[in-house]
């Protein structure tokens, strides 16, 4: 890929996104310390928002988080702050990120756990943020860090009361609901549904831990319409799903045969009010806390289509809205490339279309990959139906975090080079995509896109170039 023009032209596309969505920038242009008589004054200005906190009214900061982007949100804080933030030897803060996530820092621990798939070092970094939010008094300033994969870094089963007899849900069934889910084709909301009410901590939960500190959280979006109750499932903000819908979203899968009775019990009692509901809109625990947004989708796609009109694109930037199975949305985005090609309907030529947003894989096969990887397979696969407009067509699927599904690749690369690659050492997309084998395929051919931790998260990219 690395003498195709056309593959360089999307990589410096989104890799310009990836340097709009730094999280350490964004929070080192958003935040500063204003000096006045009476003390520090930490402001916070996004776009409209301008949020002011008196420092002195603190004998203590702590700063705690969650996420694949924690740790270099962190590092813009402890700059910030210095000494202002408790000595790390009285737990002047931890965050738990994703292993190869850590940063240089000073006062602020780190912890590694597993993502997406949760794990025990997860489940104790979980119970030292606990302790340590439990400890935090109306004199403490919380700043909370919070991004992308904050779900499952911060894995906290719940324990519960049935017939009198207390069940603690364990890390086994944490892992078990996950894997069901991402297997079934739900979407992030769903998924974060279920999990919000098998926690301790998510759903708002966090934050009756907290009081009555005052807490500051600090919200990278990883979720299509950046909603506060979906990123990192909510830990710092109230919860409108419920029990019951809970309930419902694991009969809409089919799911109650795979998951463990534990879980499924758990549910059922919170549906018929015997376990008490997340922190709704009004609840005590959220007096004190503010969430402040500062980084979305959004922002990558302006970032993007700022660099492809740089190098002589027409631009048309659709949605950072996107949602949908993967594959099925490469055959929407093909037409568009093919009507582009044939007819310029969309945009003149040359022509970049970008799209954001995050879809889904129901797994049929037993192979390996991701959405992005899945969604660049199907797209070469409905190249291969029309070869000859294909030839000035080139897609590139990406997650902004660096890592899509499982696997070590941000996405895929297809065009039809990739496709003569394929033919020539006898691949078929359609057995690939009938295993859901997308990784193995477009490692063989060479059109996996590996950027390493991003340390960002912000969904996912999708870029069409039409010579």
């Amino acid at each position: 890929m690395e003498t195709d023009p056309q593959y360089l032209k999307l990589r410096a596309i989104f890799e310009a996104a990836l340097s709009r969505i730094d999280p350490y920038g964004m929070l080192k242009d958003r935040l500063r310390l204003e000096h006045t008589g009476g003390g520090d004054l930490l402001v916070a200005e996004l776009e409209q928002q301008r949020h002011v906190v008196d420092l002195s009214r603190f004998r203590r900061i702590l700063v705690l988080g969650c996420g694949k982007a924690s740790g270099r949100m962190a590092r813009a804080v402890e700059e910030l702050l210095g000494d202002r933030i408790s000595p790390r030897m009285e737990f002047g803060g931890l965050v738990c990120v994703k292993y190869g996530h850590t940063e240089k820092l000073t006062r602020i621990e780190q912890a590694e756990a597993g993502h997406p798939m949760p794990d025990e070092a997860g489940v104790q970094a979980a119970l030292r943020i606990a302790e340590l939010a439990r400890e935090a008094d109306e004199q403490t300033l919380v700043i909370n860090l919070i991004s992308g994969g904050g779900s499952a870094l911060l894995p906290a089963p719940m324990a519960y009361v049935d017939g009198g007899r207390e069940v603690q849900l364990t890390l086994a069934h944490k892992q078990e609901v996950t894997r069901a889910l991402l297997a079934c084709g739900a979407d992030i909301r769903e998924i974060n549904c279920v999990r919000k009410h098998l926690s301790e901590l998510k759903g708002g939960r966090f934050l009756r831990l907290l009081a009555p500190a005052t807490s500051l959280s600090l919200i990278l979006s990883d979720v299509v319409g950046d909603r506060l109750d979906t990123i990192a499932s909510g830990i710092t903000s109230a919860d409108e799903s419920t029990y019951a819908q809970a309930q419902a979203i694991v009969e809409k899968y089919g799911l109650a045969p795979k998951l463990p009775p534990e879980v499924v019990r758990c549910l059922e009692l919170g549906a018929a009010g015997d376990i008490a509901e997340t922190p709704k809109p009004g609840d005590p625990a959220l007096d004190h806390a503010t969430n402040l947004l500062i980084g979305t989708n959004h922002a990558a796609l302006l970032a993007s289509c700022d660099k492809a009109r740089e190098l002589g694109y027409n631009v048309a930037p659709l949605t950072c809205l996107l949602t949908g199975e993967a594959r099925e949305v490469a055959k929407f985005l093909a037409g568009i490339a093919l009507d582009v090609r044939r007819s310029e309907m969309l945009v003149k030529r040359p022509a970049c279309v970008i799209l954001g947003g995050e879809t889904v894989v129901t797994l049929i096969g037993e192979g390996k990959g991701g959405r992005n990887q899945e969604m660049a397979l199907a797209f070469l696969a409905e190249l291969e139906r029309d070869p000859e407009h294909g030839r000035a067509i080139s897609f590139l699927s990406a997650s902004t975090d660096g890592s899509d599904g499982p696997t070590d690749a941000a996405g895929a690369y297809a065009s039809t080079m990739m496709l003569d690659r394929a033919r020539a050492l006898g691949l078929s997309t359609a057995a690939a995509l009938g295993a859901n084998d997308s990784y193995h395929f477009f490692e063989a051919i060479g059109g996996l896109y590996k950027t390493g931790p991003t340390m960002t998260n912000v969904c996912d990219l999708h870029m069409l170039l039409v010579e």
